[in-house]
């Protein structure tokens, strides 16, 4: 490890909240100061904040900064109006991003709040409100920042014992500092894997159209000296093959309750492809990452973006005028081709909505 500080997606400073522009990464490091929710709001749009912990820690601030701007607009005095302009707010806000769950995970605990706490029917206690807000985001932000240390020891227990070590693994977007409360989960895990002589090297899939995996993950392990080797997605079967692979680990942004999980597209057919080559696949996610509430993966929204991500490169044409196109941002990997999801619950191997229960509930 090197003596420089680790990069942080998301702090609050100056009752403010500050965004490290991901967009971009590595070529600049840019912060964007968002001051009201409708600059939180478009900053989670346009992925200048992404990764689903990272999103649902900025979406709690955000919870913030509405309060604090219609108290200002209601001026107080008129608490029915007060608590109908943030259910508005938190619904929009909630809308952002349809697919990563920690986003309306926080804002539901945001919205828990509003409702429970029958304060603020005294303009006093109004006031209150933000503060509590702010206490509830901080929170949230220190315990995902726990939770990812807690799981990287659980992975690399169970991971000692796995293979020979020590062995390479192939990871997927980016699931690190920049895409949490910082350290990271499946990057969380490669940074300590590597401390203590696990793995010898970490295969980073570019991750198309966005290059989450070029411009974040490579930056991000290469910034705290972790061996890392950049490869393009249709190059991971040939890898297995060739290199001395033994596990693919990725992050989630929606886990299932039978465990089938939602990431970045491109990770499916990585799982089937590792199921091929007898590697296995990890999945590394706090529990707030899991929605009990939907039986299977196929109960999962799957957001769709601008042709133009496929298209362009920038604002250069890559593709013929008026072609037609597909974008989805995420695929859901069945269970059935998952060996072990870790939160900082516990691990569960080849997981089942009965073990998912046993574990989480």
């Amino acid at each position: 490890m090197n003596n420089r500080r680790h990069v942080h997606a998301v702090e609050w400073h100056s009752d403010k909240l500050v965004l490290l522009d991901q967009r971009k990464l590595p070529n600049e490091e840019v912060y964007v100061i968002c001051q009201t929710l409708d600059e939180a709001i478009e900053s989670i749009k346009n992925m200048t904040v992404r990764g689903a912990p990272a999103i649902g820690i900025a979406a709690a601030y955000a919870c913030v900064l509405s309060a604090r701007q219609r108290l200002k607009e209601t001026k107080n005095n008129n608490h029915s109006v007060l608590n109908m302009l943030l259910i508005e707010d938190f619904k929009a806000l909630k809308a952002a991003r349809p697919t990563a769950v920690n986003l309306a995970w926080a804002v539901d605990k945001a919205l828990k709040i509003l409702a429970e706490n029958t304060s603020y029917k005294t303009s006093v206690k109004a006031l209150e409100l933000p503060f509590e807000l702010l206490e509830l985001a901080k929170q949230i932000h220190e315990e995902d920042l726990a939770n990812n240390h807690l799981m990287a020891e659980l992975a690399c227990a169970h991971l000692r014992h796995s293979a020979q070590l020590p062995f390479s693994i192939i990871t997927h977007c980016n699931a690190g500092s920049l895409a949490t409360g910082g350290y990271g989960t499946a990057l969380g895990v490669a940074r300590l894997a590597w401390q203590q002589n696990i793995i010898d090297k970490v295969y980073a899939d570019e991750t198309r159209p966005w290059f989450q995996g070029s411009r974040l993950t490579a930056w991000e392990l290469q910034y705290d000296n972790v061996p890392v080797c950049l490869n393009i997605d249709s190059a991971a079967a040939w890898l297995m093959s060739n290199k001395n692979i033994k596990w693919v680990i990725v992050g989630a942004d929606r886990i299932a309750a039978n465990g089938d999980v939602a990431n970045k597209i491109g990770t499916f057919q990585l799982a089937i492809a590792a199921q091929f080559h007898n590697v296995k696949v990890m999945v590394v996610a706090p529990s707030s990452t899991v929605d009990l509430s939907i039986a299977s993966g196929d109960m999962i929204e799957i957001e769709m973006r601008d042709s133009t991500e496929l298209t362009e490169f920038n604002k250069h044409e890559l593709a013929p005028a008026g072609i037609e196109t597909i974008n989805p941002v995420f695929d859901v990997t069945p269970a059935r081709l998952i060996d072990v999801i870790v939160s900082e619950k516990g691990i569960i191997e080849r997981p089942s909505r009965e073990k998912m229960l046993w574990v989480l509930s």
